[in-house]
């Protein structure tokens, strides 16, 4: 079978530990007796002990796992790393593959960016932002919603991330953590774990390193004067004006 996920999608939906510990489990050939038996997936993996594993093709967080965390219903590294070995079939992970961009970090890079650069840039945003949406949902569904608003919000990292210090740029991420306070004050999202809300805190420190490399986007800030954010974010950068 052909699983209906690839690493990016693993990648951007879990954090940094239990991402570098899975790869460390299969890198290390941990990952025993992996089966594709035409509906799941099955492998025995060796940590403190061999840990019997299921993982379904249609989503690597469906399955089960022996260990505690699995035994208690919670998304183990093991799994993971039976994902893992269902995509890569034991072949060598890349150094692109083995590394996650969940966290906002300047590129460095200063000057202009074209205008089909930005439309994708503005394209891959917007799919982002559909993982970060309301919950109206019964109890037992939140964990699956903390993992959209999750994979959402690493998106949202990789795009920043990306992108050279200029005006355009600052402007598209100003425009997008603002959309990100509406959802927060008035569009119904439950950020009680500070997921979305450590997002915007990541990209205010990422304007500040463009203001300090390119004072032209300081003139973006202007566009928050007046605004009532639902934690104050905004500050910051207007002491820049």
């Amino acid at each position: 079978m052909i699983p209906q996920y690839d690493l990016e999608k693993i990648k951007y939906g879990i954090d940094r530990g239990t991402w570098e510990k899975a790869v460390d489990l299969y890198e290390s050939g941990k990952v025993k007796n992996f089966r594709d038996t035409g509906f799941t997936f099955t492998a025995d993996v060796q940590g403190t002990h061999f840990y019997k594993v299921i993982v379904s093709p249609k989503s690597y967080s469906d399955g089960n796992c022996t260990c505690y965390l699995g035994e208690n219903g919670t998304l183990c590294k093991h799994m993971i790393v039976a994902a893992i070995y269902a995509l890569k079939k034991g072949k060598p992970l890349t150094d692109e593959e083995r590394t996650q961009h969940n966290e906002i970090k300047f590129s460095s890079k200063i000057g202009n960016i074209t205008q089909d650069q930005l439309n994708l840039s503005k394209a891959e945003i917007f799919g982002a932002m559909r993982y970060i949406k309301a919950y109206s949902g019964p109890s037992r569904i939140w964990f699956a919603y903390q993992d959209s608003l999750t994979e959402g919000c690493n998106r949202l990292a990789s795009i920043f991330s990306s992108l050279p210090a200029n005006r355009p740029t600052a402007n598209l991420i100003i425009k997008t953590i603002l959309r990100l306070d509406r959802k927060l004050t008035t569009g119904g999202v439950d950020d009680s774990d500070g997921t979305v809300g450590g997002l915007i805190e990541e990209a205010v420190g990422l304007l500040i390193e463009y203001a300090k490399a390119d004072h032209e986007c300081v003139k973006e800030f202007e566009s928050l004067k007046g605004k009532e954010t639902c934690f104050g974010w905004e500050e910051p950068l207007l002491k820049f004006l």
